[in-house]
């Protein structure tokens, strides 16, 4: 690896990793790796989505039993495939 020296060097240097640090490409638009474009699926795990609809769930089927819980039950569903889980 070459050694860089000098202050035109350091200026190019700069210049460069703030050319890399840039996130918006020149039509102004952000950079999106094609990897996370073609993934269409759920941004979170499924443990960590709804968090309010899987409290008020779980508390229901441990007082009440599944059976009486069918309403936070759907709810909940319905909340994880707004985030894209197909439940």
């Amino acid at each position: 690896m070459r050694e860089v020296t000098g202050p035109s060097s350091a200026n190019a240097l700069s210049e460069s990793t703030a050319m890399k640090s840039d996130s918006r490409n020149s039509t102004g638009g952000d950079i999106v790796s094609s990897a996370a474009a073609a993934a269409p699926g759920p941004q979170k795990k499924i443990c960590c989505a709804c968090p309010t609809t899987k409290k008020l769930r779980d508390e229901c089927v441990v007082m009440h039993g599944e059976q009486a819980c069918t309403k936070w039950i759907e709810a909940h569903k319905e909340c994880l495939r707004s985030e894209g889980f197909k439940v």
